[in-house]
């Protein structure tokens, strides 16, 4: 497996490969045993059988493996991030524990305006300035909102209830199990220049992983305009 340090996202957040039983390989044999045949080393021919089933979308060979990732995300990106269903999912609960003061407070560059109708939306960077009042108008939001909750909890409140007053900026963190097929399923939405920019960078980040791991499945996948099979 390869192993590699997280990648680090907007200050707080990080995407990281807790654990994978995945391969190039696994896809090779999981499609071979319809003729009763098992490879120990990937060999040349293999690259192909790997090209024809992305190519003619035969699916379930890239279903035979498991990503475990733990990742560290804004709230509004996490919840875009459970849409996708064909996964496994753990969250940190804010019922059980208190929550860190940990907050998106996006980048200048980063504040955008938002131009056109539903489903036909452009964003435009915001002018320098207006940028930065609204990253100061962010910070203080946050502030004042993660003051509440402590006060809140200090009287006694109860957890659950007290986490009602924290904004979607706030951090949260996860595990999410995936095989193969359905991650080039969500990378190939996600990481989409049409994805919001933030849920689009951890995509990215995740891409990267799974190059790494599955790199003749990640090349095949590419080749076939990012399609999963």
């Amino acid at each position: 497996m390869v192993t590699r340090p997280e990648i680090r996202l907007f200050e707080h957040g990080f995407v990281r490969l807790d654990g994978a039983m995945a391969s190039d390989l696994s896809v090779v044999n999981s499609a071979r045993v319809s003729f009763a045949k098992r490879r120990e080393t990937m060999e040349e021919s293999d690259r192909g059988l790997i090209g024809f089933l992305m190519r003619d979308r035969h699916g379930t060979p890239f279903e035979h493996n498991a990503f475990r990732f733990h990742v560290r995300c804004p709230l509004f990106v996490a919840r875009e991030w459970f849409r996708h269903r064909i996964g496994s999912f753990n969250e940190e609960s804010a019922r059980y524990h208190r929550l860190e003061a940990d907050f998106y407070v996006p980048e200048a560059a980063d504040v955008r305006s938002q131009v056109g109708k539903p489903g036909a939306y452009t964003f435009e960077p915001a002018a320098p300035a207006l940028a930065e009042e609204v990253r100061a108008d962010l910070a203080r939001q946050y502030t004042e909102a993660y003051a509440l909750y402590e006060r809140l909890l200090e009287r006694g409140l109860a957890k659950e209830l007290a986490r009602c007053v924290l904004p979607m900026g706030t951090f949260t963190q996860f595990y999410w199990t995936v095989n193969a097929r359905s991650l080039m399923n969500f990378l190939s939405l996600r990481a989409a220049d049409t994805a919001q920019l933030e849920i689009r960078r951890y995509a990215e980040a995740l891409e990267t992983i799974f190059a790494e791991v599955m790199p003749v499945t990640y090349d095949a996948w590419l080749a076939n305009g990012r399609v999963a099979p």
